[in-house]
């Protein structure tokens, strides 16, 4: 069974998402939480397989959040469910440990599907967060290897198989 925890800001978003996650067999709502700091402290309390995450949340932002959450509960998944297709949005929260961004205009059934393959090992980036991706302007901060890692994972690439592309472990750190 996949654990979800659901985090936004909006009540009937948090509604909408548990409604959809209660009718698949293979997964159920773990938790939920308005703000980050409340998806935080859940996260302290029990751990959960996935976190689908908003972005602009009620003083702490969502990319803090998965930061918190990864020190608290490393093994711990996440989904960015946003309106925001900002270039910098995506890299921060990829940069942050975000294993997928989804755009809240999604179907629910793409939703259920990147639940699940991003619980097994994958990642799931959107053809249009994709492309602002491929669009990172040269003066970013990142250096070749990140933005050449940007690249694998915005091409669906999984951990595994960016490891192989690049002759490195799943596990190797990126010094963050």
């Amino acid at each position: 069974m996949i654990r979800v925890l659901i985090v936004d800001d909006h009540t009937v978003v948090r509604f909408g998402l548990a409604a959809i996650i209660s009718l698949q067999p293979d997964m159920t709502v773990d938790g939920e939480a308005s703000s980050a700091e409340e998806a935080c402290a859940l996260c302290k309390e029990r751990p959960v397989d996935v976190v689908l995450m908003d972005l602009r949340l009620p003083g702490l932002s969502g990319v803090d959040a998965i930061r918190t959450i990864r020190e608290i509960r490393p093994s711990t998944r996440f989904i960015v469910l946003t309106t925001y297709e900002g270039d910098e949005d995506i890299r921060r929260a990829l940069e942050a440990g975000a294993h997928a961004y989804l755009l809240k205009a999604m179907s629910h059934a793409d939703v259920t599907a990147a639940i699940r393959k991003v619980h097994s090992g994958g990642r799931v980036i959107p053809e249009s967060v994709s492309k602002a991706l491929a669009e990172l302007r040269p003066h970013s901060a990142l250096s070749p290897r990140e933005v050449e890692v940007l690249r694998l994972i915005a091409s669906g690439f999984s951990n595994k198989d960016i490891g192989t592309a690049l002759g490195i472990t799943e596990a190797t750190s990126s010094g963050t």
